[in-house]
């Protein structure tokens, strides 16, 4: 009589090689032993290349499959080769979020319980109503276009990490607003200035036309690298640590600070994730040279457009009453960190691009 083992469909009856295991072994680790981190995000997208031997369950109504490589110019010959060097995912995503939050709140009520606000220097409010609400629209628009960009990755690895991005955008543009609420709650200010000069004063509109055009991209990579590659260094982190965190603690204000370095912190590892993606696309083995020339492309595009908006910008740095820095210097050290990113991922500003 055969062993019942061999008949049964119980679950468990039968034995196979790495039954024991509690880790996954279908997938090639980054690094000498797989983690949670890639347990759970490797190959959680379908992809035909892989494991879909019937191709697409799905497809859009003209054709189009669930994920096409036709969504972006970059091309690569495994779209999962990538890994995100932060090992970002949703449970460690929101263990920091919650962080953040307290960590903003609880300045904030410390500032409130010691009327620090109705301590800062007259011009720095007139700046923070101004500028710092203004700001919070491109940041909120970048978060927009990440949220859409995160659908069209070929990876769940890329997804993830776009989708993050989105999340921190979107909750820091949150925090300045409703920051700006706590102000002018305890001292006069115009909470509708900021979307005024967002739309209006001509020292925004650099910045509304690039964050608009990236907008108008269908293209997911296209985004990623003009945001996080370009854009950032040469506006938005220009703006935020090369301008508010430089002055405000010289008008008593030590709020603002606690609230702009947590964008900061977000933008570092956004610029890791950035900067690896784009140096596993630089490197491919069949396509890497065709994808440096599409973002040479990409620079010529942006380059210009972010000095013209960082330029605009630069009347801001006059408008507080005590002087700690000028802009030829703010901007000096983004066109330090723009040239140490290009120089990282083994490209250079194309011909005639300067900045």
């Amino acid at each position: 009589m055969s062993d019942i083992s061999n008949k049964t469909a119980q679950a468990g009856s039968k034995k196979f090689a790495g039954s024991t295991s509690r880790k996954y072994n279908y997938y090639q680790p980054k690094g000498r032993k797989g983690t949670l981190y890639e347990d759970v995000t490797v190959d959680v997208q379908p992809d035909p290349e892989r494991y879909l031997a019937q191709g697409w369950i799905i497809s859009f109504p003209d054709g189009t499959p669930a994920y096409s490589d036709k969504w972006t110019k970059i091309k690569s010959s495994d779209w999962h080769k990538y890994r995100d060097p932060n090992g970002e995912w949703e449970r460690n995503h929101y263990t920091r979020q919650s962080s953040i939050e307290k960590q903003v709140s609880l300045t904030i009520k410390s500032a409130k319980d010691e009327n620090q606000f109705a301590k800062l220097d007259n011009t720095w409010t007139k700046i923070l109503q101004n500028h710092l609400g203004a700001s919070k629209h491109p940041e909120y628009g970048i978060g927009m276009v990440f949220q859409s960009a995160q659908r069209d990755g070929l990876s769940q690895m890329i997804n993830n990490s776009l989708l993050i991005n989105a999340a921190d955008k979107l909750r820091y543009a949150q925090d300045v607003a409703l920051y700006m609420g706590e102000i002018a709650s305890m001292v006069e200010l115009d909470e509708s200035a900021g979307k005024d000069n967002w739309l209006n004063n001509p020292i925004w509109q650099g910045v509304r036309e690039v964050v608009e055009t990236i907008s108008a991209s269908s293209d997911w990579s296209e985004q990623t690298f003009a945001i996080n590659l370009v854009y950032e260094p040469l506006v938005g982190e220009l703006f935020r640590s090369g301008f508010l965190m430089q002055y405000a603690a010289s008008h008593g204000d030590y709020v603002t600070p606690t609230l702009v370095s947590t964008a900061e912190a977000d933008y570092e590892r956004n610029l890791d994730y950035s900067a690896e993606m784009f140096s596993v696309f630089f490197t491919d083995p069949k396509f890497g040279k065709e994808n440096i020339q599409v973002a040479e492309e990409w620079l010529k595009k942006y380059v210009p457009m972010c000095v013209k908006a960082a330029n605009l910008l630069q009347p801001v740095w006059s408008q507080p009453r005590v002087k700690v820095t000028t802009y030829a210097e703010a901007f000096q050290r983004a066109d330090e960190r723009f040239n140490s990113i290009l120089k990282h991922l083994n490209i250079g500003l194309p011909k005639g691009v300067n900045l």
